[in-house]
């Protein structure tokens, strides 16, 4: 079985990832490390270098290579879902998991990890959380498409274990 963890950067996906693999004695991967050691640079360089058309397709190929394995869970980037029919792709391989976090809490998350993220250093914190909105609005259809909706703020990794053990 594969576990999709989807959602907005920030929302716990690889954290609670490895926690959710290590409890289910399955494997943890990560498309972003994986399209980054791929490509032997960071996300932030990749969009520089070639664009976010390149990028997104290079995400959709990392994903589709995932297809045949067996007992992981796999933390999608933030706007994987939302492109390149992958959503549609994730929920016919596999059990996806939106890890649904209130804009409030992403906002305040992603202000305390901004020296993690390169892109979102240059932002202001007005510009960030504007950024976050934006891009909610735009994303959350894709997100709620997944099998499981998990609430961060009111569930714990028990819940969320029990809910995929439904399936």
């Amino acid at each position: 079985m594969i576990i999709f963890l989807t959602g907005y950067m920030g929302s716990g996906k690889s954290k609670t990832g490895e926690l959710l693999a290590r409890k289910l004695g399955y494997d943890f991967l990560d498309t972003d490390e994986l399209i980054e050691m791929s490509q032997g640079k960071s996300i932030k360089r990749i969009f520089q270098d070639s664009g976010e058309e390149y990028f997104r397709h290079i995400e959709m190929e990392t994903l589709h290579s995932l297809g045949e394995k067996k007992n992981v869970v796999v933390a999608t980037g933030g706007g994987l879902p939302c492109f390149s029919n992958n959503m549609e792709w994730i929920n016919a391989h596999g059990i996806s998991v939106y890890f649904k976090v209130p804009v409030a809490m992403l906002i305040q998350r992603l202000l305390n990890d901004r020296g993690e993220r390169p892109l979102l250093q240059s932002l202001t914190e007005a510009e960030l959380a504007e950024k976050v909105r934006k891009q909610m609005e735009s994303r959350e259809e894709y997100y709620l498409a997944s099998k499981i909706v998990f609430d961060i703020a009111h569930q714990n990794l028990n819940v969320l274990i029990r809910e995929i053990s439904a399936y």
